[in-house]
């Protein structure tokens, strides 16, 4: 029987697995959002690209998604190329795309009759190159699903959004399940920026954006105004103008 390796020549082998990791995350392609205190929170500086992410809406937003879904149009409307959605039932309402900076010639719509549909044709999508990506509306979502979405992205680059809905708000316990995804967030919608008082009309939509997952990163939480025709995020100016915290940067470690 091999005697045990010495400490430190395991202590040795750690750090180079870390150093290796490290370069990996600085090296990966990311999207950053453009938000210095939401970028400054992932690994490499902003989504990254070749991956799997999940998206979920908080309270009632987990049936009807379209807070979720506007979230994941701002971000590929950052992308360069044609989004292919695919989805269970049509009820997506596409100026609503357009408005977080998504519009309707950018976007190939897949009708699926179930999620093994969704499924198969997000997979199948990421495989043609030239997509800035490729979103589906799930709810259940397996690791085994997962892990097959994730290769596929990583070998086609593209981004991955599997947009969470149940039927029934208690199905949403299941976002809790692990998944293959490098991060997971959830978007719920906030009272919208006040305006001037001599100003009439709304302000921009808010959101309150929690990352509950991230892959080599922090869990965290955020308020910011909703995507523009752009789709750029911002902080709402009484946060923008805060100074920072002392315990600015730290929050819950997560996988």
């Amino acid at each position: 029987m091999s005697a045990a390796p010495p400490p430190v020549a395991l202590d040795a082998l750690r750090r180079k697995v870390r150093a290796l990791e490290a370069q990996d995350r600085v090296t990966r392609a990311v999207l950053p959002f453009g938000v210095q205190p939401l970028d400054v929170r992932l690994p490499g500086g902003g989504l990254a690209l070749g991956a799997l992410h999940e998206v979920a809406g908080g309270a009632e937003e987990a049936l009807y998604g379209a807070t979720a879904a506007k979230f994941a149009a701002g971000i590929l409307a950052r992308a360069q190329g044609e989004v292919l959605w695919c989805r269970r039932q049509a009820d997506l309402f596409a100026p609503s795309l357009a408005q977080a900076g998504l519009p309707p010639e950018r976007v190939i719509f897949a009708d699926a009759g179930d999620e093994a549909g969704v499924l198969a044709a997000m997979e199948e999508g990421l495989r043609w190159p030239g997509l800035a990506g490729v979103v589906g509306e799930v709810g259940k979502l397996s690791m085994t699903a997962s892990r097959r979405l994730q290769l596929a992205a990583e070998k086609g680059g593209q981004i991955a959004i599997a947009v969470r809905r149940w039927r029934r708000i208690a199905d949403a316990a299941d976002l809790g399940q692990p998944t293959a995804a490098q991060t997971r967030w959830r978007v719920s919608p906030l009272p919208s920026s006040p305006l001037p008082p001599s100003v009439p009309g709304v302000g921009r939509p808010r959101w309150f954006l929690e990352l509950l997952r991230c892959k080599a990163g922090e869990a965290f939480d955020i308020e910011l105004e909703a995507c523009d025709a752009k789709g750029h995020l911002r902080l709402p100016a009484p946060l923008a103008h805060r100074p920072a915290s002392p315990d600015a940067g730290q929050g819950r470690a997560v996988a």
